[in-house]
């Protein structure tokens, strides 16, 4: 914003082109002709250090029209690959490029979002703009000794306000996403969708893939009509236009430049650890009602009687740790249960963000939730943190420094597992959650969860690696299998002749299983686990 003064600026969107309309108190002395020209923007100018960049509010259908990639610029006409369109990594290239290659499966979610979402919201993108005579030595704008004599941005301010003016922004000069390709790509994606009707989502390499988006089905979930719809079309985003080369630079220095500029953008931005997007999420209802739990549950709240129960930020957690779990598994853990009964909850697209759910929904969700922490604060395992055991000797195995027990229950990868199988057990295979609890903490007390480095554990070779001795997170959807059997879960003889097959090959190593007991069987005599009985 203008230090110091309030400037009430409309600006006049035509179907595609942006024409601003300059307010009556700023434009005295500016050339009318600026009012009706399709090709000026309306922009603020920055400077940052030796580089100088101009912001203006456009319109999504003039990013989409006037925006490109890197990749198309008329320099890399020859390298590109046509089944991808990304640059082709040669050495010719390789010190040219400016982007990461470009991923178009993300196109229609990005799409879809914008489409479906009310409370859309994109950043603004940052861009160059190169005239065409930055690609050719030989125009008048290279001085003799290789340095450019001009920007490559033509800004002409206006008479009382230096730092507000009019950018040129004829056809003839390129501009090309720097960052935010994948959001320009979703921008196309949307225009597409508002003209055709419909938008055929893509693989990585541009390839067809799954089912097109349908502007009818979009504009009905969202109570509106397609004809409604096109007012997205002029919905306005935020650009920053940066230029491809400054006075006095060479080609190679305006060429660092840019690069750098991408390089210090991303590098600069912290992604958010997924513990942190759990904790602010206010669409993800696993999300919303996980942080919940965490901080109201008896076994998970902080008391100031015991250590921290839970890690708000981190993903995994070490042997040494003294909690018992993370945020982000507590969410997965959500997920793992609660997704068979609210299906609803999931993104419709991966990528995407899901819609909130309603207050009844998360109410609902809360209570099963709790029920089910509930029950397993009743277990064996968890009621011995109680007693003042420290989770390190309970997460332990017996060969490392100190010993422990080897407890699953202490582990995010059994947790999430233990969380997925009681979801399909209670809510696909209909036993109650009291009678899975009172099967769940037999098992327990059987020591069902303890010594898994051992030959005698169930969960030796699924979730535990006896070659590199330590856990074995691939292992996680069969130990939800093993899981849904031993609670009773299972009854069909072809799933549990699948899954008798799956444990003799997790439990084989170099063509030698191990059985229960600990001796080198053939792995049809591995057997299979006693189902839990009341």
């Amino acid at each position: 914003m203008i230090r110091h003064l309030r400037i009430d600026i409309s600006i006049q969107l035509e179907t595609v082109k942006m024409t601003p309309i300059i307010p009556t108190h700023l434009n005295s002395t500016a050339e009318p002709s600026y009012q009706d020209n399709p090709n000026t923007v309306l922009v603020q100018k920055t400077q940052m250090g030796n580089t100088e960049a101009y912001l203006a509010s456009v319109s999504l259908a003039w990013l989409a029209e006037r925006v490109g990639f890197a990749a198309e610029l008329p320099l890399f006409h020859q390298q590109r690959d046509p089944k991808t369109a990304n640059i082709s990594i040669n050495p010719e290239t390789i010190d040219r490029l400016y982007q990461r290659p470009l991923n178009w499966s993300r196109q229609a979610p990005l799409t879809e979002y914008l489409a479906g979402r009310r409370d859309r919201k994109f950043p603004p993108l940052l861009a160059v703009i190169s005239p065409d005579w930055v690609d050719n030595p030989q125009a008048s704008q290279w001085g003799d000794d290789g340095r450019a004599t001009q920007s490559a941005a033509d800004f002409t301010p206006l008479t009382d306000i230096r730092d507000i003016g009019h950018l040129n922004l004829p056809p003839s000069i390129s501009i090309f996403a720097l960052d935010g390709q994948h959001r320009l790509m979703g921008i196309q994606g949307l225009m597409t969708l508002l003209q055709t009707g419909t938008l055929q989502p893509l693989s990585r390499s541009q390839k067809p893939t799954g089912t097109p988006l349908n502007l009818d089905h979009l504009a009905a979930a969202n109570n509106t009509t397609p004809a409604a719809m096109q007012d997205l079309a002029q919905e306005t985003l935020g650009i920053e236009l940066i230029p491809a080369v400054l006075p006095r630079e060479t080609r190679e220095d305006a060429r660092q430049r840019i690069r750098s500029i991408f390089v210090h953008v991303n590098l600069m931005a912290v992604k958010l650890s997924k513990g942190q997007v759990t904790l602010l999420d206010e669409d993800d209802g696993f999300a919303i009602i996980s942080r919940q739990i965490a901080v109201t549950h008896p076994l998970l709240r902080d008391d100031d009687s015991r250590r921290p129960r839970i890690n708000w930020d981190g993903a995994s957690v070490s042997a040494k740790s003294l909690v018992l779990t993370t945020l982000q598994a507590l969410r997965d853990m959500t997920v793992g249960y609660l997704t068979p009964r609210f299906p609803h909850w999931l993104a419709d697209y991966p990528g995407t963000i899901p819609p909130r759910p309603t207050a009844d929904d998360l109410a609902e969700g809360l209570s099963e939730l709790m029920r089910l922490w509930d029950g397993l604060a009743t277990l064996p395992s968890y009621k011995r943190m109680e007693l003042g055991v420290e989770t390190p000797y309970l997460r332990r195995f017996s060969f490392e420094s100190g010993s422990g027990e080897g407890n699953l229950l202490f582990r995010p990868v059994g947790q999430v597992a233990l969380a997925q199988a009681l979801g399909v057990v209670v809510f696909q295979r209909q036993i109650s959650v009291v009678e899975a609890l009172n099967r769940l903490q037999k098992f327990d007390d059987d020591g069902g969860f303890t010594s898994i480095e051992l030959p005698q554990s169930l969960w030796y070779g699924v979730l535990y690696d006896p070659n590199k001795r330590r856990i074995r997170v691939s292992g996680k959807d069969l130990a939800r299998k093993l899981l849904i059997y031993v609670l009773g879960g299972m009854s069909e003889n072809q799933e549990i002749a699948d899954l008798r097959l799956d444990l003799a090959k997790a439990r084989t190593f170099e063509n030698r299983a191990v059985s229960f007991e600990g001796k080198f069987v053939t792995p049809r005599e591995v057997g299979m686990p006693p189902k839990v009985q009341l």
